[in-house]
């Protein structure tokens, strides 16, 4: 598979300095200035060619607010369902709250309509400072999901492998990047 197109428009985004963080403002992590059908088909192809590799999914989990479209567009493809953890807290009998701690926020989320043994993978946009994959991760252990793999389109914090060896969850990203001098720079 191919994601030259996903590659490509990493190259002509805006980068936003905030602090010491750099946003990569680009249509995959924040729908700006829009996802365009063939950018949207291009990841999500890729994402469905290793989550195939997991056996059998039950369901698709994302966190809100970007990994929504992935899961939308996967959730279609797949013909399985999909869940959103939610920014935003229902007080559902079974609601469970995760808190995120990332390198610019911290905040709840909150995870609803979700069982013990059930077969999920995680797919989201962007991969940064790793808060809220990893309270996911431990949340969704303790609640005993059975969590097959987590897929994310861009790397941009080079923590996913410290990530895997610290859950046991096997995570795979589509392009790794930094920002350099203003720009983005490719990882191998």
């Amino acid at each position: 598979m191919s994601i030259k197109r996903l590659q490509e428009t990493l190259t002509q985004v805006p980068i936003v300095k905030k602090g010491n963080y750099h946003y990569v403002i680009h249509p995959i992590t924040d729908g700006i200035p829009s996802i365009t059908p063939e950018l949207l088909q291009e990841v999500t192809d890729e994402m469905y060619q290793r989550i195939k590799k997991y056996g059998k999914i039950e369901k698709i989990v994302t966190m809100e607010a970007m990994g929504i479209p992935l899961a939308a567009a996967l959730s279609l493809k797949m013909k399985l369902p999909f869940t959103i953890i939610r920014k935003k807290s229902y007080g559902l009998p079974d609601e469970i709250s995760v808190e995120q701690v990332t390198g610019y926020s911290k905040a709840h989320l909150y995870v609803n309509g979700l069982k013990r043994g059930e077969r999920i993978v995680i797919v989201d946009d962007v991969l940064s400072t790793g808060g809220t994959l990893r309270a996911v991760l431990t949340v969704l252990k303790k609640m005993e999901v059975r969590v097959q793999g987590a897929i994310i389109a861009i790397d941009k914090g080079d923590v996913a492998e410290k990530i895997a060896q610290e859950s046991g969850v096997a995570i795979e990203t589509l392009v790794k990047i930094d920002v350099v001098d203003g720009k983005v720079v490719f990882k191998s």
